[in-house]
């Protein structure tokens, strides 16, 4: 299994996941030129697309996904609340998406998602395990996310490769041009993850089969990549697993493909 970035951000979410023969994507938050350019530096196609699951409802999340599944044929996974949504509306194929259950997307694939507490209802996290002779492979997308939660945590453990969302510095935040209201909304509990919550989700998350983090969602008004990274590489120090490779995604480039 494989996993790439394709951009992150408040411009837009998306990652590419191809395991076995399958196509996955998780989020479309581009608009429908910009996905299919950064598809085609990942080496692949809208057309090879077969499956687009969506974390929630914000545009910068979901802008896309239904038409790529019209121009595909590709399968949207979302919850049942999300189908009569504009930026969906449009897909020919849907799954709904048990909250917190696990959708077997095709022999060996399986994705299963987790809520988080957001301020668009439901939010999730996804697992994605891929199996074969060799052996299992987890890879985990957690954006998002307004505080952190053990029980998250736990449902997600496991991961060999875990995109993570580091958000905002808090001292930039609140020294920075964002109005009080729109501040409050970013550090609420419905909000997005500082640097100093996703280390703790970090240290909750990372066991011994980590062998990439990816930090991501990075606000580029209200953080700074050496931030977040020296967040995570004290955290990861810390945990004895300071071997981790450590990336920051980006919102203008495809990130690397990683082996998962």
């Amino acid at each position: 299994m494989h996993l790439q970035v394709l951009s992150s951000g408040s411009g837009g979410n998306s990652t590419l996941v191809r395991a076995g023969a399958s196509t996955l994507l998780v989020d479309a938050g581009l608009g429908p030129r910009g996905m299919s350019e950064r598809l085609e530096q990942a080496g692949t196609s809208v057309r090879a697309l077969e499956h687009v699951a969506v974390t929630h409802g914000h545009l910068d999340h979901a802008h896309s996904a239904g038409v790529l599944s019209k121009r595909s044929g590709a399968v949207v996974h979302c919850v049942e609340a999300l189908m009569n949504q504009p930026a969906l509306a449009r897909a020919t194929r849907f799954s709904t998406l048990p909250v917190g259950g696990t959708r077997e997307l095709a022999p060996g694939l399986a994705l299963s998602s987790v809520a988080l507490p957001h301020d668009a209802h439901p939010t999730l996290a996804f697992k994605i395990e891929h199996s074969d002779e060799r052996g299992k492979r987890r890879a985990v997308v957690l954006t998002d996310m307004g505080r952190p939660e053990r029980e998250v945590a736990r449902a997600l453990a496991g991961a060999h490769v875990l995109v993570l969302e580091f958000n905002h510095d808090r001292r930039l935040l609140d020294e920075g041009p964002y109005s009080a209201a729109l501040k409050a909304r970013v550090r609420g509990d419905r909000g997005h993850l500082s640097n100093e919550q996703a280390a703790t989700m970090l240290e909750w998350l990372a066991g011994p089969e980590l062998h990439t983090l990816v930090l991501a969602h990075l606000s580029e008004t209200n953080n700074r990549p050496a931030l977040a990274e020296e967040h995570a590489r004290a955290t990861l120090e810390r945990l004895g697993l300071a071997h981790v490779r450590v990336l920051v995604a980006s919102q203008h480039e495809v990130g690397p493909n990683l082996e998962v």
